[in-house]
Formats: structure tokens, sequence, C-alpha cells
């Protein structure tokens, strides 16, 4: 799946965790990145962020290279506000995630912000 043209776009915001997840399940660092925008950020822990797309690959390379694997958890229904929608799952261990997608001008939706742990519910 590492071939860039094999990569289906998210024409629904509510999609973008879906393809992560069996992105990252095929090992495929670069096609997660692909998920966001050029300038988006990701919370990667510890107070750090990774800005760009190319601080997010890297991110997501070292975590498919450890063997960590995501679940895909109870993603709640997007809310959309014109060209803006916030996603948000539930994941197994009860962790809460939170992101920001926008369209695009060809109307496929990438993350501008992702927050991969917002609250923890037991």
């Amino acid at each position: 799946m590492n071939d860039e043209a094999n990569r289906k776009p998210a024409s629904d915001p509510h999609e973008l965790a879906r393809l992560l997840v069996s992105r990252e399940q095929a090992g495929d660092a670069e096609g997660m990145a692909a998920l966001y925008e050029p300038g988006a950020t990701l919370d990667i822990g510890n107070g750090q962020l990774a800005c760009g797309r190319d601080a997010i690959r890297r991110f997501y390379a070292r975590l498919v290279t450890a063997g960590r694997k995501f679940d895909l958890g109870d993603q709640r229904p997007a809310i959309v506000n014109g060209d803006l929608a916030l996603t948000c799952t539930r994941l197994l261990d009860g962790t809460v995630t939170a992101e920001i997608a926008r369209r695009q001008a060809d109307g496929n939706w990438l993350w501008v912000i992702d927050q991969p742990s917002i609250a923890r519910y037991l």
C-alpha cells in the first residue's frame, strides 16, 4: 500500500480515522501522513507537537517501526460546519481523541489538528 496512487482519499471526514488505522496496520507511515494538510499539527505527547507533514510522517514511521497497532474504536459522527469538521473517537482503552479536518479544493478531507488524547473514560 506504499504506492501513493493506491491511496484512497477521504471524501468524508468520518473516513479519516478508518484510513489512518488501516494504513498504520499496513505499515504505511507515508500514507498516514498523507491524511494531514502539509502544515498540520499533531500532538505527539509529553507536551510535544509534530508540526508539518514531514514531522508527522517521521513520528508515524517510528510508531510503525516499534510495532504499535492502532484500533479503530468507537467513532462519533463528525460535526461539520462548512469546510471544517470535528472528528473524535473513543478508543478501546477509554481514551478520547479530537481532530479538526478541513475540506480541500478537490472536495476531499484532511486533518489540520490532531489531539489523540484529550480525555480518558473507563
